[in-house]
């Protein structure tokens, strides 16, 4: 009994640790020490009381009551908390070498319809107009043949087409595109508008708890792939968009913005098929091999 190490407040981490000394995955137990070790520092850094780790208990108990097949509270807890976009910084680096990535996001379809180069994704015909183009190419600037381009953004009020089922067209302001021969992409759209993400459950209650702003800026969602390369998710930001600087989700990478400048051309207009003046936004992909060459 002597040598046996019992549960102190000096050596709480240390015995819980110990606890997972035999588990048959060493990933797992590596995890599951660290996460102890620093779940116990920050009890004791904050010297947590009872009701406290109460309220928390319930806090957690609520976001899994709230989570359902179609809404997550417990990954939107982890994107205000800013760890669902570390978790996509550390698994994606890229040494400065391709485009950045960011959060899915909650709105993605799994299949979005497939459209030809050129084609208007705003299918309700509202917002402002504007000209999405692009290149995706690979670390060394060549073009990417046949790479699917995933898209999908919300409409002017901040809504995605399947938050309003009964208002906007199935498959609005989203589409599946392949680049050209020379790695280029086009397609008409509009330009979305930032919107708040859901408020109404628990992580809604710690925005307002601790004076934060529920609300994303302006952005258009990609997923962009290629045979041979490393697959990027990822956002483009409006420039002139509100909340750059304070994205509820921590979304924002300042490679990721870009300016959207109005065009005042009816000769160019006439040729996108967009009413004038319109809007331009150019998002140029780049993406790392998945296997280097050998040199």
């Amino acid at each position: 009994m002597s040598d046996v190490q019992l549960f102190s407040e000096e050596a709480s981490a240390e015995v819980v640790a110990a606890s997972f000394r035999h588990t048959p995955d060493p990933r797992l137990e590596r995890v599951l020490t660290s996460l102890v070790h620093h779940l116990h520092a920050f009890v004791k850094d904050v010297e947590l009381t009872q009701q406290e780790w109460e309220s928390a208990v319930d806090f957690l108990t609520r976001t899994g009551h709230t989570s359902n097949e179609v809404r997550q509270e417990f990954i939107l807890l982890s994107d205000v908390l800013g760890v669902s976009m570390l978790v996509e910084t550390i698994n994606h680096r890229t040494g400065g070498a391709a485009t950045e990535s960011t959060v899915l996001g909650p709105f993605h379809m799994v299949e979005s319809p497939a459209r030809a180069l050129g084609d208007d994704i705003a299918l309700d015909g509202k917002g402002t107009p504007c000209l999405v183009s692009g290149r995706v190419t690979g670390p060394d600037g060549e073009p990417l043949a046949g790479a699917s381009v995933d898209v999908w953004q919300a409409n002017e009020d901040g809504f995605y087409d399947v938050q309003q089922p009964t208002v906007q067209p199935a498959g609005n302001l989203r589409g599946l595109f392949r680049t050209d021969q020379d790695g280029r992409f086009w397609f008409r759209s509009v330009v979305p508008r930032y919107y708040p993400i859901p408020d109404d459950g628990p992580v809604g209650e710690l925005l307002t708890a601790t004076g934060r702003h529920p609300n994303r800026p302006a952005h258009l969602h990609f997923i962009v792939a290629a045979e041979g390369h490393r697959p990027v998710t990822t956002h483009v930001f409006v420039a002139d968009s509100p909340y750059l600087d304070s994205d509820a989700v921590f979304g924002v990478k300042g490679s990721l913005v870009r300016e959207v400048p109005e065009v005042d051309d009816p000769a160019r207009a006439a040729e996108a098929g967009l009413p004038n003046p319109f809007r331009t936004l150019t998002v140029d992909v780049t993406l790392l091999r998945t296997v280097e060459e050998p040199s």
